[in-house]
Parts: structure tokens; C-alpha cells; sequence
């Protein structure tokens, strides 16, 4: 199945960008960013009312001064104001995004058939800090037995596939080649 990216996603990934940019600037505490995260996620009817046109914006603005924290109010309110509330959990995650970017701290995926050793996982997060010039590298790890043996190591759009699947498939591919 294709999924085509429209302007509007274009739009409203780089409106949820901005958005999240101006929050990590605005240095609001990280706890009154998770807690506002929280009570969104605790309670979804919040998300229906913010985007309600019918909702009279004083309506709203009192909602955000009853429940979220101090330091989240004014963000809220212009985020509210300018009708992108149905862009609050993009915006949660581009802030995320955004604050590992500056942090210099890389996320990777490990997938291998068996889990890696903490010696191994270290050396991974050392290759992966030099190769990309980070801080700290997260790397997820995930199994897959499929690959027979060895590792794909993801890091954005790159992959380093040391996995007996892959070196077989490369094999075969060198070998009808000829």
C-alpha cells in the first residue's frame, strides 16, 4: 500500500515543528511539559473540546487555566488561538524530536536474533556517537529471528545490515550477476 504525503501533512508537520521550536525556546520545564502531555493522554475529551469552533475561546482559555500547569497556560492559549490544537500530540513529538537534536542524542534500532551484550551495546553506542558526532546514542533493540544470525543496525536513513540474511542475500545477488 503507497501513502502519499499531502501539502496539508507537509503543512502540518512543519506548523507542529515550529510550534515545538518555540516551546524548547520558551525553556518551560520539561515536568510541565510531560504533565500537560499526561493530562491530554488521561483525558481525550480535552483534545475535542480545544478544536470544538462552537467553544467560545474564553471557554477554552479558562479550561487551560483550571487544568494544565503554570508554566504551559500562555503556550496553550496561542496554540489554542491559532486553531492548532489538533496538532498537540505532533507538537509533543516534535518537541521530543527537537530537544534530542539539540541534545546531540541519536536514536537508533538494533535488530538481531539474539539480545546484545551490554559490552556490545556500548561498542554500538560508541560507533554510533563518533560516526554522527553525538552526545549519546538510545538505541532500541528488537528481535527477529528471520535474520538467522548477526545484526541491521538503523540509524535515521541509514542501515548497516552484519546479519547472516543479509550477507546471504548479497551473496546470491554477486552470484547471478556473473
Amino acid at each position: 500500500m503507497k501513502t502519499e504525503t499531502t501539502n496539508s501533512q507537509i503543512y502540518c508537520s512543519s506548523a507542529a515543528m515550529r510550534y515545538a521550536q518555540v516551546l524548547y525556546e520558551l525553556n518551560v520545564p520539561k515536568e510541565a511539559i510531560q504533565k500537560a502531555r499526561e493530562i491530554f493522554e488521561e483525558v481525550p475529551q480535552l483534545h475535542d473540546v480545544f478544536v470544538n469552533p462552537t467553544i467560545p475561546a474564553q471557554k477554552k482559555e479558562r479550561v487551560i487555566d483550571k487544568v494544565f500547569p503554570q508554566e504551559m497556560r500562555n503556550f496553550l492559549k496561542v496554540v489554542c488561538k491559532y486553531d492548532r490544537m489538533d496538532l498537540i500530540t505532533e507538537i509533543f513529538a516534535a518537541y521530543d524530536k527537537y530537544c534530542d537534536e539539540q541534545d546531540q542524542i541519536l536514536k537508533a534500532v538494533l535488530t538481531c536474533v539474539e539480545l546484545p551484550s551490554e559490552e556490545q551495546l556500548k561498542n554500538m553506542e560508541a560507533f554510533l556517537c563518533k560516526k554522527y558526532e553525538a552526545n549519546r546514542a538510545e538505541i532500541e533493540v528488537q528481535t527477529d529471528s528471520a535474520l538467522l544470525g548477526g545484526f541491521i543496525l538503523r540509524m535515521g536513513s541509514d542501515e548497516y545490515d552484519w546479519s547472516l540474511k543479509g550477507r546471504l542475500e548479497r551473496l546470491g545477488q554477486k552470484l547471478t550477476w556473473r
